[in-house]
């Protein structure tokens, strides 16, 4: 089960049915799924959000932590912002994958960077010595988004997927130069 997890701005919490409406809005949007998984398409109703819901539930409960799926939820207003997933990647599993996905409004506000942060924070105490994000070429969003997080950019694959993907890593000493920066310039 996912463990609940604070940052400054956020609550990053497991999913409950209840979200369906929220988490729509998200996987809904066209401008969201153009970038998703391809083991997830874009939703389109209700109902079929609540079966995802329901999947990723019962999924979660049998994985091994660090390995999760959280909301995204803004602290002060409990709005769900985004999705968050630390998962291991196929074919083999050997890889783990952080991935992030908010709501097209919600861009630009540091939302994905400070989720991030948290739930990398968390993962390196669980044992985890890397993470990967991967990026569809052009999703020029997510590749920013894996920079400022400290992610070094390690090449194209189509290991995963069976897609050419742009490879980000994350390790615990990128993440905390990554986390002294975001200080610095917070207090400048």
């Amino acid at each position: 089960m996912a463990p609940t997890l604070q940052t400054p701005r956020l609550t990053v919490r497991g999913w409950r049915i209840e979200d369906a409406p929220a988490a729509l809005e998200i996987y809904g949007s066209p401008d969201v799924a153009r970038w998703l998984s391809p083991a997830m398409d874009r939703v389109t109703d209700l109902a079929a959000m609540e079966q995802v819901l329901e999947r990723w539930i019962a999924d979660d409960a049998g994985l091994q932590a660090p390995a999760a799926r959280w909301a995204i939820e803004r602290r002060s207003d409990s709005r769900i912002v985004g999705g968050v997933v630390l998962l291991p990647l196929p074919p083999r599993g050997d890889d783990l994958e952080i991935g992030w996905q908010l709501l097209p409004e919600m861009w630009g506000n540091g939302y994905a960077t400070e989720t991030t942060h948290g739930v990398a924070g968390w993962a390196f105490t669980q044992e985890t010595d890397e993470m990967f994000a991967v990026v569809r070429p052009g999703n020029a969003r997510a590749a920013a988004v894996a920079r400022r997080n400290g992610m070094e950019w390690v090449g194209e694959t189509d290991k995963y997927f069976g897609l050419t993907l742009q490879v980000y890593r994350l390790r615990p000493d990128d993440l905390a130069r990554s986390l002294k920066t975001a200080a610095e310039q917070s207090t400048s």
